[in-house]
């Protein structure tokens, strides 16, 4: 064993697994897809955890002898995998990216209809023009977390946020990008002490959906956990 600690990769899918070709993939299987590539990259650093090491953690001991206390080949196979799972989310992501980008540029070709009567081109009456804000609003907030617990008194409480609510948008962070909520994480560290735009659907009572675009402002000594006060479980 050359380097203990390069992941060696054999020839062919490292998983076993006839690799998908994701650019024949529909946007709602591109999405079945990106949820199953993090759910197995979840469950994977978690049996990392489990060894105490990471993906660059040493597997030597100081003076240069493999761990014992650690399975190494079990580490190293693990590695390998998580390396092409993530290469696998990175094309994922690109053809979603490419399917939004595709879907807004063919709204925007899409001739409005321009009735004519008597030779005259009359203007398309309003409410026959597509709604462009309601299309951007289903591309990029589509809801990807959920609001489990508030604590009272907290930044996400008197942000106005509840338990229930659906997380659309949480600052730059969306659907496409969110990656099980660590790009959550690192925006509520770097935001703390100012404001972040948080855009949530909240169901009523009556059942009628409102959106909201509520300002929470992430910070410490509150009284509390955290930065925020509140639970975000992925949906």
């Amino acid at each position: 064993m050359d380097d203990i600690h390069a992941p060696t990769v054999a020839s062919g899918p490292a998983s076993g697994v006839t690799p998908r070709d994701v650019s024949k993939l529909s946007m709602p299987d591109l999405m079945q897809e990106k949820v199953r590539i993090e759910e197995e990259m979840s469950a994977l650093s978690s049996v990392l955890q489990s060894h105490g090491v990471r993906m660059t953690s040493s597997l030597t001991t100081f003076d240069g002898f493999p761990r014992d206390d650690i399975d190494i080949a079990q580490v190293r196979t693990i590695r390998v995998r998580m390396i092409h799972l993530r290469n696998d989310h990175k094309e994922v992501m690109q053809y979603l990216e490419k399917g939004v980008h595709a879907h807004f540029a063919n709204l925007q070709n899409t001739p409005d209809a321009s009735p004519i009567t008597n030779g005259t081109s009359h203007p398309p009456a309003a409410q026959a023009l597509p709604d462009r804000s309601a299309d951007s609003s289903t591309a990029s907030g589509t809801p990807f977390a959920k609001v489990n617990s508030v604590v009272t008194g907290s930044p996400a409480d008197q942000a106005g946020l509840k338990a229930g609510d659906a997380i659309r948008n949480f600052g730059g962070v969306n659907w496409l990008n969110h990656e099980r909520l660590t790009k959550v994480a690192e925006t509520v560290q770097q935001n703390e002490g100012r404001e972040v735009s948080v855009k949530v659907s909240r169901k009523e009572d009556t059942g009628a959906i409102t959106e909201l675009d509520l300002q929470l402002t992430p910070r410490q000594n509150w009284g509390g956990r955290g930065l925020l006060g509140c639970h975000l479980v992925p949906l």
